[in-house]
């Protein structure tokens, strides 16, 4: 048998390892000037913390994610991103305790998901992030967007255009999900079943369905624009 990569993964080489040097590099810079620190966590996890912490009615947890059992039975799961780790490290470690809130914290790792490789996606990935928790201020939302973008301008990326949405808040949120259940429900039976299954679960996931994405009734979906109250309207103009 002739051994090679598994699917979906890669060899980077030595030519190539430089570059990937340039991009850790700029991005570690970027975040430290923010004053954000490096969390290292590890590549699997407690299966768990992915369902609870990612959601049950996403694609990564029922369709990609790498999970198996180790010798006492336990379900782990290779991570499939960041977040869900380092909010699990910050809660364990007892670091909302910590003198100088919020947290600040950036992460750079390989990420696991099974997914049909193409270009410039791979079922082993880098993900570079940063976490900022401990906070409501949305001045830290606004300080992330700008690690972002001096980040993509430091690497040398021109015509580049920033868009901001909002979620609103938990009554906004609940507003809109009632709008796009209301919206969705009458002919729902013409989407395809994962859409189905989302529809009183998460139907805000109904509008990333890559099957029906052309149906005319995600075009028409709800906005949550329409539904954020005085307050989250007051933070997004903010």
């Amino acid at each position: 048998m002739k051994i090679q990569l598994p699917r979906g993964t890669r060899d980077i080489l030595p030519e190539e390892v430089q570059k990937w040097h340039f991009l850790e590099d700029k991005f570690r810079e970027i975040c430290e000037n923010y004053r954000y620190a490096e969390i290292r966590t590890p590549i699997f996890e407690h299966t768990e913390l992915f369902e609870r912490g990612v959601g049950d009615s996403t694609d990564i947890v029922s369709k990609e994610m790498y999970t198996f059992h180790d010798k006492k039975n336990r379900s782990l799961t290779l991570r499939p991103e960041g977040t869900a780790s380092v909010v699990r490290a910050f809660v364990e470690h007892k670091m909302f305790g910590d003198v100088n809130q919020p947290v600040k914290l950036y992460y750079n790792g390989p990420m696991f998901r099974y997914e049909r490789p193409q270009g410039g996606r791979q079922r082993q990935f880098t993900q570079i992030g940063v976490e900022a928790i401990g906070s409501f201020d949305p001045a830290i939302d606004a300080e992330i967007i700008s690690l972002a973008m001096n980040f993509f301008h430091s690497i040398g990326l021109k015509n580049i255009s920033l868009t901001i949405n909002s979620l609103g808040d938990k009554e906004s949120r609940l507003k809109h999900r009632e709008a796009l259940i209301a919206h969705f429900e009458p002919r729902i039976d013409e989407f395809c079943s994962d859409c189905q299954n989302r529809l009183h679960k998460n139907p805000l996931r109904i509008l990333d369905c890559k099957t029906d994405h052309e149906h005319p009734l995600v075009a028409t979906a709800p906005s949550i624009l329409d539904f954020l109250n005085e307050e989250s309207r007051f933070i997004l103009a903010k």
